[in-house]
């Protein structure tokens, strides 16, 4: 499917605003690294050989029987006794002595002078999700050392991991807002601007009223009634936030909709949906393209917000707003907030660098340059 010269020439400019394009690509690399977060950050391993067979804990549930182990639990990977197994190949002496002892005694092939076959684990970079608690630190918050790169919270759960996933759900989070928030309210403005009328002045008082709901206060009902998850939580935030574009959408197609060619195509008898969408509706996404970045930035601030007063994604689930959170309650231990701080600053920094790329290249007076 080859390009329209117009759509070329958008490109092309998009890619002449070095700071949107080079932006487009950070964000991009870092988005995408998140998008696998669970093969970079997890406290299970990627791969484990484990009698000479391979299994891939990450991917599939492995009980410690699996293993050659007592129970029938899910393993605990980071268990020395559980590294004792997979790699003397389960071996029951993991349980009496020293596991520590008999891996390093495993190096060289052979445990209590026999032979075994060696296994091996291949870890994650960082060999912690977003939920692993270390009990190993003596003090939490720990400082970031070798171990953990920005440190623990006061849970001692890694921030680097709960960075990492983090910054996935809150991207997630806000595409899917905008795009249903912004898919209602540009439909409800192309109704209301093409057709007018009655149609125009009751849809204008309804969104009047609806926008003078106080969000906040729903919201904190719908916490107080139903456990709260992020599909409620995103529902809630659409139900509200679709009204942003539709003000902008209604002047657009009202200013449109006597242009001549609009008028041609009606009496030629295209019908109503086609001449929305062919003809008036692209007139309109040069200021729709303009509001989006507030959109999305706004979408994960109001995620950071609520999740920082405690109304917004479950405890368990990886928040950088409950970083924040915990940056607030532990001014003792500083990089919680420096990472907290920096994490939204790019993340938000390169989404407006970006939408401001794109804002340019469908400005027209710009592309005809």
């Amino acid at each position: 499917m080859s390009l329209s010269p117009l759509q070329q020439r958008r490109i092309a400019a998009f890619k002449a605003n070095t700071r949107a394009y080079w932006s487009f690509w950070i964000f991009a690399v870092l988005f995408v690294i998140t998008l696998f977060a669970e093969v970079v950050a997890n406290d299970k391993p990627l791969l484990v050989s484990y009698q000479g067979e391979l299994r891939s804990p990450f991917l599939f549930s492995y009980t410690e029987t699996d293993f050659g182990g007592e129970f029938e639990t899910e393993a605990d990977y980071p268990a020395p006794e559980v590294q004792c197994l997979i790699i003397t190949g389960g071996l029951e002496d993991c349980f009496w002595e020293d596991p520590n002892e008999i891996i390093a005694d495993a190096q060289d092939g052979v445990v209590a002078g026999a032979e075994i076959e060696k296994g091996w684990i291949l870890w994650p970079l960082i060999p912690y999700s977003y939920n692993t608690i270390n009990y190993e630190v003596e003090r939490a918050p720990s400082a970031p050392d070798g171990d953990h790169w920005l440190g623990t919270d006061d849970q001692s759960r890694d921030l680097l991991a709960r960075v990492i996933y983090g910054f996935r759900t809150a991207v997630l989070f806000a595409f899917t807002v905008t795009i249903i928030s912004s898919v209602v309210g540009i439909a409800a403005g192309a109704a209301q601007g093409y057709f007018g009328g009655w149609l125009d002045l009751l849809f204008q008082r309804f969104i009047e009223i609806w926008s003078s709901t106080p969000q906040l206060y729903v919201i904190i009902i719908v916490a107080a009634l139903f456990t709260m998850n992020i599909w409620l939580l995103i529902g809630l935030i659409c139900l509200f936030g679709w009204t942003a574009l539709t003000g902008v959408v209604r002047a657009e197609f009202l200013r449109a909709r006597n242009f001549e060619y609009v008028r041609a195509a009606r009496a030629m008898g295209v019908s109503d949906a086609t001449i929305i969408w062919r003809h008036v509706l692209p007139n309109a996404m040069v200021a729709t393209v303009t509001l989006m970045p507030f959109l999305i930035t706004g979408a994960i601030s109001t995620l950071a917000t609520l999740d920082f007063l405690g109304f917004g994604l479950p405890v368990s689930a990886p928040s950088l707003g409950e970083m924040t959170l915990q940056a607030k309650e532990n001014l003792q231990a500083p990089w919680i907030g420096f990472t907290a701080f920096f994490t939204y600053a790019i993340m938000l920094s390169l989404l407006v660098f970006i939408f401001e790329g794109v804002r340019d290249a469908f400005d027209p007076r710009k592309v005809m340059k």
